[in-house]
């Protein structure tokens, strides 16, 4: 049974970091691309960053480039999002997801974790 547990998420103050973590198992070894995105609410889900298991090439959003970083851990099957100035407006459900091909648009990706809460407010 495949799974993506995700952590991490919390409360933070605006300029304050964060780092996620989820944790893929069930999965047939294989090179995949693994994403993390952001739900607003009231919006629509959104991708944030995505990165390749095979050469670690990485492609961000211009709303979190710079600021955020996204990193792969193939021995433990674990992708992280290391979050920097966080701002109040990068509040919301963030998840992470598993595909084939390292890019933004969530109708790419297979499976899904549940997502972790961040609220960033002062």
């Amino acid at each position: 049974q495949v799974q993506l547990v995700e952590s991490g998420g919390g409360l933070v103050q605006p300029g304050g970091s964060l780092r996620l973590s989820c944790v893929m198992s069930g999965f047939s070894p294989d090179y995949y691309a693994a994403g993390w995105f952001h739900q607003f609410p009231g919006k629509a889900r959104e991708g944030v960053a995505t990165i390749s298991s095979g050469d670690g090439s990485t492609r961000y959003s211009d709303s979190v480039k710079g600021r955020f970083t996204i990193s792969v851990d193939t021995a433990k099957d674990t992708v992280f999002l290391q979050m920097n100035g966080l701002q109040p407006e990068d509040s919301g459900i963030y998840t992470c997801a598993r595909g084939h091909w390292r890019d933004l648009d969530p109708q790419n990706y297979d499976y899904w974790g549940r997502g972790t809460q961040v609220t960033v407010s002062s």
